[in-house]
């Protein structure tokens, strides 16, 4: 479980977040959904102390992040894993070894162990035949996979997806939400999401939280978040007409 608790964050006198507060819930994926430049990403750094926040706690499973020790954070962040909005592969390294990465960096596996765990990953997201293949020779919805078995290559307890559906088409975007959530449930992973994507919201929002001009606005789930009465998530749910007939359909 991660709690964050009254996080707030300027940038030359400007306020990006602004007391936020929320629990984000072992073995569910929850979305922390927003227009851009709400506030979101920001959100996510300060989590991963990328940033440092002006005030307030993030908690991981107890533990501060914010203070701990180098010890403390170093086991914290041996049990985080991250998917960047852009993949961020190593183009000059096989999908294999992209994967192979963070064995190679953090742990004392033997090459026989490495290379066990990597294929157990790429065999999870459906590139066990891409191995040895190059970035620039797969898809954008195949790098995301592989930047999936990346994250989770660690076993990690803290899954991070950042826009993960960026960039994609809409089948594809369905395919990794749907391999989102499936690892999540699988491993019992507390897994945070960023996103704007509405169909993420409706199909794997467990836990979703609404950031608007740096304020937390709503917090609820894909049950409950058609039937908003914020004035502005309205806007950002139903500016698509289907759902703003679905809407009118369950009222």
């Amino acid at each position: 479980m991660i709690e964050i608790k009254n996080i707030e964050k300027a940038f030359d006198g400007r306020e990006i977040l602004k007391g936020i507060s929320g629990t984000f819930e072992k073995g569910k994926t929850s979305l922390v959904i927003g227009s851009s430049g709400t506030g979101k990403s920001v959100l996510m750094k300060c989590m991963l102390d990328l940033i440092r926040p002006e005030t307030g706690e993030v908690l991981y499973d107890g533990r501060n992040f914010l203070t701990a020790d180098d010890e403390v954070k170093k086991e914290i962040r041996r049990e985080m894993g991250v998917l960047f909005q852009g993949g961020a592969l190593f183009d000059s390294k096989t999908v294999a070894k992209n994967v192979s990465f963070p064995l190679e960096m953090l742990t004392t596996m033997s090459k026989g162990e490495r290379e066990d765990r990597v294929n157990f990953c790429l065999e999870r997201v459906g590139l066990a035949e891409s191995r040895r293949r190059m970035p620039s020779e797969i898809s954008g919805g195949m790098k995301k996979r592989v930047g999936i078995a990346r994250a989770i290559v660690m076993n990690p307890k803290y899954l991070f997806c950042d826009e993960p559906n960026s960039g994609l088409d809409p089948l594809t975007a369905i395919t990794i939400d749907e391999l989102i959530k499936e690892i999540t449930d699988e491993y019992q992973i507390t897994t945070v999401v960023i996103t704007h994507d509405m169909n993420s919201v409706l199909t794997i929002g467990e836990y979703i939280m609404y950031l608007n001009q740096g304020n937390k606005l709503w917090e609820g789930n894909s049950k409950t978040v058609l039937q908003t009465t914020v004035p502005e998530l309205e806007e950002f749910v139903f500016s698509n007409y289907a759902l703003k007939t679905m809407r009118d359909n369950i009222r």
